[in-house]
């Protein structure tokens, strides 16, 4: 009786090793697989979304201003159905499934659906959680965040959404707790605040250089940058 009992043992320690390693061989199984032919569909999609949120460029600058706006808004609609297509079949495409630039390349067309907000707030929650598993970009995360806080009427938390003053210099939008955005930027890898800013105000200056010119304004107005203590050239 007492040999049945160490032989019944025996077989319940070797059934439930196998079952672990049966576990183990199917949690190896779940490992996420890239996708080419989906990074290479999104870096197709991102081309044409450029194509559409820049000046007309090519055959488009013969469109008039009400047909371009037309053709834009006919890429930013299909590229939404597209991206909520490829969200409801993988969830948010990661680096591991996509890739750096194909995840980026996601981003950028949700980006430009600002038609939709809830759209953008769905992506957002989704971003987080791969951002949390160091499956999405730290950035990408930041400016999404304050498209969707800017379009539905709620303070920014990292200043990614401008507007100019009179004299051409890039202001942020309203922000919440400004004291430590610097500090809220830095954690997603982002630079000062007002670096980002002297960047938009001299990239304002040279494409509306003219304008700025009449005005008396001959160079771009920077803000001092915190750490840096010779002036931004």
């Amino acid at each position: 009786m007492k040999h049945n009992f160490i032989i019944l043992l025996a077989l319940l320690f070797i059934s439930q090793g196998c079952t672990n390693t049966e576990k183990k061989k199917n949690t190896e199984t779940i490992e996420t697989q890239f996708n080419q032919e989906l990074a290479n569909e999104l870096d197709k999609l991102a081309d044409v979304d450029q194509t559409a949120a820049n000046v007309p460029r090519g055959k488009f600058k013969d469109y008039s201003k009400e047909e371009f706006n037309a053709y834009k808004d006919s890429v930013f609609t299909a590229n939404k159905k597209r991206a909520e297509e490829i969200l409801d079949e993988y969830g948010y495409p990661g680096i591991d499934l996509v890739g750096e630039e194909g995840s980026s390349n996601f981003w950028l067309i949700v980006q430009h659906c600002d038609f939709d907000p809830e759209f953008q707030k769905r992506v957002l929650k989704l971003m987080k959680a791969e951002l949390d598993k160091g499956n999405a970009n730290g950035k990408n995360y930041a400016y999404l965040t304050d498209r969707v806080r800017k379009n539905t009427g709620q303070k920014l938390l990292y200043g990614t959404q401008v507007v100019y003053n009179n004299q051409g210099q890039a202001v942020s939008m309203p922000l919440e707790d400004s004291a430590n955005v610097n500090v809220r930027r830095a954690e997603v890898g982002l630079p000062p605040l007002e670096a980002y800013l002297n960047s938009m105000t001299k990239f304002h200056f040279q494409i509306n250089k003219e304008m700025m010119l009449k005005r008396g304004i001959e160079e771009p107005i920077l803000y001092e940058v915190p750490g840096q203590n010779d002036s931004i050239q």
